[in-house]
């Protein structure tokens, strides 16, 4: 079945239990308190080796008569500029007072958090982005000082790695952002580290803070990054969606429903985008996407039939404005993307998507083509819950027991539904290149509705049969690296 032939059938009893199942997937993967925590604790530890980096080691020693009232004047002087303090010792013999103060001192940069983390739209698992941001934020950063900031930061880290507290360091300076990777091995978290990377820190609180304006923004944005996590296509360095690209996609769709949940992003950042100034223009649009009564369940299912309808044109230069709120034609500087998706909102010239290969727009569009397909089986009664739970979000969903069975036999209809082995899945975890489930599409006695939703048809032509449906303690220089279950510390 081509993507021009299906359409959706609607029946309101489904179309709710469709809601009540999304809003039980949101409840259940959405992060915990010992979340958030395990991630305060990491930014914290690399804070500190920030400070063991970039902190210069000093002594300053002083020597003075008991009858000096307190400090003299140099003394004084020179302790309010010791910096960070580390250590002090005073002795006192025969009327004179040792005083001997060590501490670090330097320009030391703080890392700060951004992406999904600050957006509040981060999975348990998700990676962490990190930017390492100096003082003077007027000082332009060469893309060369930048990478060598991030060798300094790798030197650290390598030696981390011997004691087996992180792994997987990996400076990846070709990039248009050079970024350190490297993987905490407590908490199995990867963190991606830039230096300077403002513009990420500006753009993920502007984002945080329109999710206040409508919830469903929020849940339709922490779902599809689910999903796409379960189908392994949100991953940049996998060529494929990048998590901002699927949130602005969201954004975007919204922007153009009828009538629209979110205001052009024009509108919000038209007196500046900085985020305090972005705060105090978002009060104009409080309750701006009221009138709009559609569901989470049908904003996922509208936003599928809008991508699977534009499929040809990306190529073509079709480009995804949510500063506009509308299509536009765009030509890229760079090589022309297969898949045009957003342009960034505070600097447009950017395409958020350049990184999504060729090849990988056909999987994309195969996951997009396949979920839709099982999601028409639902509303029409073909298959039931489980079976959707675990094609849309894999093993993050919540399953009944005895749903993973290899083929599922529903109202007479037989549902292929293969599952990995141990020895199959140990070989995903590894690649992170295989569809995380089931590639087979829904096979099905009876055939599919003809009856459309809200008058969408898919653009796609031509699509062959198979693209349908311990702790351990580090000590330095008086400083202890604490590794737990829960990360490395301070």
């Amino acid at each position: 079945m081509n993507g021009s032939e299906w359409f959706y059938k609607v029946h309101a009893e489904r179309l709710s239990a469709f809601e009540e199942l999304l809003n039980e997937i949101y409840t259940v993967c959405r992060p915990k308190q010992s979340d958030y925590e395990v991630r305060k604790d990491l930014i914290s530890a690399f804070n500190e080796i920030a400070k063991d980096i970039y902190g210069n080691l000093f002594t300053k020693t002083f020597l003075q008569h008991d009858s000096a009232n307190g400090f003299s004047d140099l003394a004084c002087s020179s302790f309010v500029n010791l910096g960070n303090l580390l250590d002090f010792l005073i002795l006192q013999h025969d009327g004179f007072s040792f005083y001997s103060f060590s501490g670090r001192s330097g320009n030391v940069p703080v890392v700060e958090e951004f992406g999904s983390f600050v957006m509040d739209l981060f999975l348990s698992k998700s990676g962490q982005d990190l930017s390492v941001n100096f003082d003077n934020s007027s000082v332009k950063f060469s893309h060369e000082k930048k990478i060598q900031t991030l060798r300094k930061f790798a030197r650290k880290l390598y030696a981390l790695q011997r004691y087996g507290h992180v792994s997987g360091v990996h400076p990846v300076t070709a990039a248009k952002v050079p970024v350190l990777k490297v993987v905490d091995c407590g908490t199995k978290i990867e963190c991606d580290i830039s230096v300077e990377n403002r513009d990420g820190v500006s753009k993920s609180k502007i984002i945080h803070m329109i999710c206040s304006l409508d919830e469903r923004f929020q849940k339709l944005s922490f779902l599809m990054k689910a999903w796409a996590k379960a189908q392994n296509i949100n991953s940049s360095r996998d060529k494929t969606l990048n998590s901002l690209s699927v949130i602005l996609l969201v954004a975007f769709h919204l922007q153009t429903r009828n009538p629209p949940i979110l205001p052009p992003f024009s509108a919000i950042l038209a007196d500046g985008s900085d985020p305090d100034t972005v705060a105090k223009s978002l009060n104009k649009f409080v309750n701006y996407g009221k009138r709009n009564k559609e569901t989470v369940a049908e904003l996922l299912v509208t936003l599928l039939i809008k991508l699977l309808s534009i499929e040809k044109l990306w190529a073509k230069g079709l480009c995804a404005s949510t500063y506009e709120a509308s299509w536009l034609s765009r030509t890229w500087d760079s090589k022309v993307c297969c898949i045009s998706v957003v342009e960034d909102f505070t600097d447009r010239s950017q395409n958020v998507a350049r990184a999504v290969g060729k090849g990988e727009v056909k999987r994309i569009y195969k996951c997009i083509q396949r979920t839709s397909e099982y999601i028409s089986a639902f509303m029409d009664g073909i298959v039931e819950v489980p079976t959707l739970k675990y094609h849309l979000f894999g093993h993050a969903a919540p399953f009944q027991e005895g749903s993973q069975t290899g083929n599922v036999k529903e109202d007479g209809n037989i549902i292929a539904l293969p599952i990995k082995n141990k020895e199959d899945q140990s070989k995903d975890d590894q690649t992170g290149s295989q569809l995380a489930i089931p590639s087979e599409s829904v096979a099905i006695k009876r055939k599919w509705s003809t009856e459309g939703w809200g008058g969408f048809t898919s653009a796609s032509e031509g699509q062959s049969k198979e693209n349908s449906v311990s702790q351990s303690f580090f000590d330095s220089k008086k400083k202890i690296y604490i590794l737990s279950s829960k990360g490395f510390y301070y």
